[in-house]
């Protein structure tokens, strides 16, 4: 069965509230995660592009987004992005990275489709669990 909008943007939803006490920790996780699987794909300039769109599409609700340099190494890619949330109380500031992360995922769906981009979401965030799962088996 496909994945919905709907679905998806509750995936989204439940990834970035997962930990709220380490809010701003799980978010640049999140995202550089999902930056990862999305570079191998398109590549850095789709990955910026994209992202850049989706910064100025979200700063219609939320206009302190902060673009910053999503090509920069994974460290800090998300630096700007990390400081315009730090500044926000939690409410306001999940709001506006859920919805950040649901228009970029939005975008690509549109272009890759709503199953692959659901994968690619699922890989991009379940790696660190199966990373967990394996070494606490080899222990």
């Amino acid at each position: 069965m496909a994945t919905t909008n709907v679905e998806r943007n509750e995936m989204i939803r439940r990834a970035v509230m997962q930990q709220p006490d380490d809010f701003i920790t799980v978010t640049v996780h999140l995202w550089e995660r999902l930056a990862a699987e999305l570079i191998s794909l398109i590549g850095e300039n789709g990955f910026q592009s994209l992202y850049v769109r989706s910064v100025h599409l979200t700063r219609a609700t939320y206009p302190w987004i902060v673009e910053g340099n999503p090509t920069r190494p994974s460290e800090k890619r998300f630096a700007g992005l990390q400081n315009s949330l730090a500044e926000y109380e939690l409410e306001v500031a999940s709001a506006a990275n859920i919805l950040l992360l649901t228009t970029l995922v939005d975008i690509i769906a549109l272009l890759i489709g709503d199953i692959l981009m659901t994968r690619i979401l699922r890989t991009a965030w379940t790696n660190d669990a199966n990373d967990t799962a394996g070494k606490e088996l080899q222990e």
